[in-house]
């Protein structure tokens, strides 16, 4: 058994979010099993970064979109510092290109499905059933990270939109069904997070920016998600379940 008493597994967790959510979460005082798809510098400067502060991670490359390969990938992760309190479902990939609704097509609509929405809900159901067989008395939780787009509309992007529109539908399902064992699950809805993926529409965000896109007119930044994801993880949410956290500066507030 880990000296620690707390132990995460992050998807998507060599760079970006994924990474700030790693590190978040071991400041917490997590061990964290970080995942990506290769064992690559990303990943490893990942692990450097939470040793650096004291904490212990493993790295665990690996396809979410595999799912064939989700025994493995849970078994390993839970092996890593023996068992697991925390998944957070964090990885995912954005449209090949932005583009007129009418001419999306059917090879970049699967693509996304199957990395963002059908990877998600198989590997969450992999690491519930490990959850659910092993009695604890640690706050346990589910959280996914989702897009403001799971509410709002981009004609540019609408394979997108609708696989962040199942993931959100995805956590309330768990939410029910994982109640009764203690688990927790939860739905953090990033707006324009300044990272790599929003880093081809920067010039049009700036320019929403300018003209007051925001209530908290600023860029989000990767560090914001990871102490929302840390926050709930530790249990900062403990008599809540199946929540929404919109982590966007008020992008969501509709005003009149």
């Amino acid at each position: 058994m880990s000296d620690f008493h707390k132990r995460a597994l992050v998807t998507g967790a060599g760079r970006g979010i994924g990474r700030d959510i790693a590190l978040a979460l071991a400041d917490k005082g997590f061990a964290v099993v970080v995942n990506d798809l290769n064992d690559n510098e990303d990943l490893a400067r990942t692990v450097a970064l939470i040793e650096e502060r004291g904490g212990r991670a493993l790295p665990l490359p690996g396809d979410i979109a595999d799912v064939a390969g989700h025994d493995r990938l849970v078994e390993s992760a839970w092996s890593a510092f023996g068992g697991l309190e925390c998944l957070v479902n964090n990885a995912g990939i954005s449209v090949a290109r932005r583009g007129d609704l009418l001419e999306a097509v059917p090879e970049s609509f699967d693509r996304l499905v199957a990395v963002n929405l059908r990877g998600p809900f198989f590997l969450t159901q992999a690491v519930a059933r490990r959850m659910v067989a092993v009695e604890s008395g640690a706050f346990r939780s589910i959280v996914t990270v989702s897009s403001a787009n799971a509410s709002m509309a981009s004609v540019n992007r609408a394979e997108y939109c609708i696989s962040k529109t199942g993931l959100s539908m995805m956590v309330s399902l768990f939410a029910l069904r994982l109640a009764e064992h203690g688990i927790n699950a939860y739905e953090i809805r990033p707006g324009v997070i300044e990272t790599a993926m929003t880093a081809v529409a920067r010039e049009s965000y700036q320019a929403r920016y300018e003209q007051g896109f925001t209530p908290i007119n600023r860029w989000g930044k990767p560090q914001d998600i990871g102490q929302a994801a840390a926050m709930l993880a530790d249990g900062g949410l403990a008599f809540s379940t199946g929540e929404v956290l919109h982590v966007d500066g008020g992008l969501h507030v509709s005003s009149l």
